[in-house]
């Protein structure tokens, strides 16, 4: 029987891909962070293009692997909303075998590793909301403003979405380091934060985080009952079973109020958006597929998986 750290050992990062990723994380840490004035601002301009052209080029990359299936969306508004809804048991990463066994299965080692993976990835859903919103028609602005609102515990500190997530790392004991994270997750941060951050992908952030609300409930409810499985208090838990509903009504809200206007105001816009919805699907199947690797998963020729043989266990 082998331990969670023995297991791991078999894992082969793809040196380019982690390369890549840790330079945008770093480059994403660095301008989304409050600063002040320096002498070498010049000096950060310079540097922030060549940066922005490598993110430019990861980001279109990811934007062409999914756009032919964008396209086949329909542009009436509801059949966009039927084709966006489907995603939810059809997009890339659903229904994964890896939260029913987080649910039931795993060890607290293991869910220690998968939450500091996430942990690390996590770009800030109220920030990427904020970014988003810029300029954006009166409507669905209005709807960004009340999931931001509601991301911020409406106005009480110890009610916020951020916060409550860093608490149950800090009782966890995680630590979550760049060069400790799996650049899949690094991936779908890097990628979260490059379409808010840049005008040209305001669309697709659109779509991005409406499917980010549309898809988590199911997974956030695998890990709430994971961790409650394994002791972990109900306050150390509270954002995991918090997202398990609040998201539901988020989603709906978020399709009928933020995509459905854009939509019907400029059919233009629906493959903007499915692209968005798309590359964000892609980032977290990815993400299952290498946590699955590094946890001792093994997939047989008929792609079935194969759970990995039971980790020696501890509680919270």
């Amino acid at each position: 029987m082998l331990k969670l750290d023995e297991r791991r050992k078999t894992a082969m990062p793809d040196r380019e891909h982690e390369q890549l990723q840790q330079r945008l994380a770093t480059f994403n840490k660095r301008r989304l962070h409050p600063g002040l004035p320096t002498a070498d601002w010049r000096a950060d301009l310079e540097q922030d293009g060549d940066e922005l052209l490598i993110e430019g080029e990861f980001l279109e990359r990811e934007r062409r692997a999914v756009a032919e299936h964008a396209a086949s969306a329909p542009t009436d508004p509801d059949g966009f909303d039927s084709w966006l809804t489907e995603l939810t048991d059809t997009g890339p990463g659903q229904n994964d075998p890896l939260f029913p066994w987080l649910a039931d299965s795993c060890s607290m080692d293991e869910m220690k590793w998968f939450l500091g993976q996430e942990v690390a990835g996590e770009a800030g859903f109220e920030d990427l909301t904020a970014l988003t919103q810029v300029k954006m028609p009166v409507g669905p602005k209005l709807e960004l403003a009340r999931n931001y609102w509601d991301e911020m515990g409406r106005g009480n500190e110890k009610a916020m979405h951020g916060p409550l997530l860093e608490t149950l790392a800090r009782r966890l004991g995680l630590e979550a380091r760049t060069e400790t994270t799996v650049w899949e997750s690094l991936a779908l941060a890097n990628t979260m934060a490059g379409l808010a951050w840049n005008r040209r992908y305001a669309y697709h952030s659109i779509g991005a985080l409406g499917i980010i609300e549309q898809t988590a409930p199911s997974r956030a409810a695998a890990v709430g009952r994971g961790l409650k499985r394994l002791g972990v208090p109900t306050g150390d838990r509270h954002y995991f079973d918090l997202h398990a509903i609040l998201d539901v009504k988020h989603s709906e809200a978020w399709n009928a109020e933020a995509i459905r206007p854009l939509v019907t105001t400029n059919p233009g816009i629906a493959h903007a958006i499915a692209e968005g919805a798309l590359m964000r699907l892609r980032c977290g199947e990815r993400c299952f597929e290498r946590y699955r690797a590094e946890l001792g998963w093994s997939k047989d020729a008929q792609g079935a998986y194969s759970e990995p043989p039971a980790a020696e266990n501890s509680q919270a």
